[in-house]
């Protein structure tokens, strides 16, 4: 009979050792020594349980290599290292009293996260080719709408599209995503603890109220290692290859809705919630969009949000190298076609990592927010339309549009098929208003 608890979801697989020898690689261990094992490890078969430990035993001793000499990047990853090697942040307009405005502004980042990922969701995980010849071929391009099935025949054979996947026929709300999930999740964790909550609070609030299953890459190695009483920050980087990938980020934005005009308080939050799952420069990602949204929220200077959140993660990071990237491209009059084609060109989509690190999709973030020039429509689509994680980008960039622009100002052509109501996987939040969460996010702002 066949092993019915063969969990291979909780497997060290080849494709984690692959990703495994790209991110060390890039955090910069010399990983020469340890290519014959890699070979030898990758040739095994890792779905027999019995060659797991091989595997363990593999990551373990990447994780032993020192950072090689010469490395130029400096990327700590804990709280005061990362302040430390901060750059002067900026002066921003003080922070506001709560009042309506305020308020309609927190409303505005939650819609608007909201209706960034749902344009995202339906492709997420398609590369060039096939969004772009289904924009095309339906004459949808550029993009400007949420995806939809109402296609030819032919085009819709053609693109593999399917009816469960989240097109704007199939939606009377927003369902369940992680991106809004763990944005549900910051609310209630800080409503259970406070704006004091510990790492550990983050922890804990993850093994009683969200399902294993519901969490992915860099989540799910986490939350199997608390599980074996493996605690923060030890429970981010054993024996985790998606170290630096995207999942802090997006995990980030209920800590900047409660500082507005406090980046650094933001940005210390999202450390604490961050460390527990990701290490330097998937903490910093976190950190940056924290840090950005409590900008937005008191301004609406475009290259101030982005100097705000620039100015809380290490000045010698890649992260920190690659955003300032992309606004020298933006000053230097760089075209938003060749933007994306340049991010593309340094990160290979069809490679899972590059795919869904961090940094790839930062870049794409940036550009959403610099060509998209604070227009909610353009740069919710600009940050989709560039492919990577698609719905983890257009979240992002919607919510810091919105939070600039506030909930009325958003147009309902992007608002209005959501109907106020969100769908989580969250316990005690399965189905909610936004408008509702908003409200409760903002009463907690001091």
């Amino acid at each position: 009979m066949p092993n019915r608890w063969n969990h291979i979801w909780l497997y060290i697989s080849r494709n984690d050792l692959d990703i495994e020898w790209q991110q060390a690689e890039q955090e910069g261990k010399e990983m020469a020594t340890l290519a014959a094992e890699f070979e030898r490890v990758r040739a095994l078969d890792l779905e027999d349980l019995s060659q797991q430990p091989a595997a363990a035993a593999l990551l373990d001793k990447v994780g032993l290599l020192p950072i090689r000499n010469g490395y130029r990047y400096v990327e700590p990853s804990d709280l005061p290292g990362i302040q430390a090697a901060r750059e002067e942040a900026p002066r921003l307009p003080p922070a506001p009293r709560r009042n309506a405005v305020l308020e309609d502004r927190v409303h505005g980042a939650w819609l608007g996260r909201v209706c960034g990922c749902l344009l995202g969701k339906p492709v997420e995980g398609w590369r060039r080719p096939r969004m772009w010849g289904y924009l095309k071929d339906s004459g949808r391009w550029p993009l400007r709408d949420y995806f939809s099935l109402h296609v030819p025949d032919a085009t819709r054979d053609k693109y593999q599209l399917s009816p469960q996947r989240a097109f704007i026929e199939q939606v009377h709300c927003m369902p369940e995503d992680d991106d809004t999930n763990y944005t549900t999740i910051g609310l209630a964790i800080m409503k259970k603890h406070g704006l004091d909550f510990s790492p550990v609070d983050v922890a804990n609030f993850w093994l009683g109220n969200v399902p294993i299953l519901h969490t992915c890459t860099a989540e799910r190695v986490a939350y199997r290692n608390l599980s074996l009483l493996i605690c923060p920050p030890h429970s981010a980087s054993f024996r985790n290859p998606y170290r630096e990938w995207i999942g802090a980020q997006i995990r980030a934005d209920a800590f900047g809705y409660v500082c507005p005009g406090d980046p650094a308080r933001a940005a210390a939050l999202a450390w604490r919630d961050a460390s527990i799952s990701h290490i330097k420069n998937g903490i910093y990602g976190e950190m940056w969009v924290a840090a950005m949204l409590a900008a937005a929220l008191v301004t609406d200077d475009l290259d101030l949000i982005l100097r705000a959140g620039l100015a809380q993660i290490p000045a010698s990071s890649r992260l920190h190298e690659s955003i300032r990237r992309v606004m020298a491209w933006h000053a230097e009059g760089i075209g938003y076609d060749d933007a994306v084609e340049r991010v593309h060109s340094k990160w290979d989509e069809n490679k899972s990592h590059d795919w869904c690190h961090t940094i790839s999709n930062v870049m794409i973030v940036t550009i959403g927010l610099l060509w998209g020039d604070l227009d909610y429509e353009l740069s919710i689509c600009r940050a989709v339309q560039a492919c990577f994680d698609t719905d983890c980008n257009g979240a992002t960039v919607g919510s810091i549009v919105g939070a600039v622009l506030g909930a009325g100002a958003l147009p309902g052509k992007w608002t209005g098929p959501v109907n106020d109501t969100l769908l989580t996987g969250i316990a005690g939040y399965n189905e909610v208003r936004i408008s509702e969460m908003a409200h409760e996010t903002a009463q907690l702002i001091g």
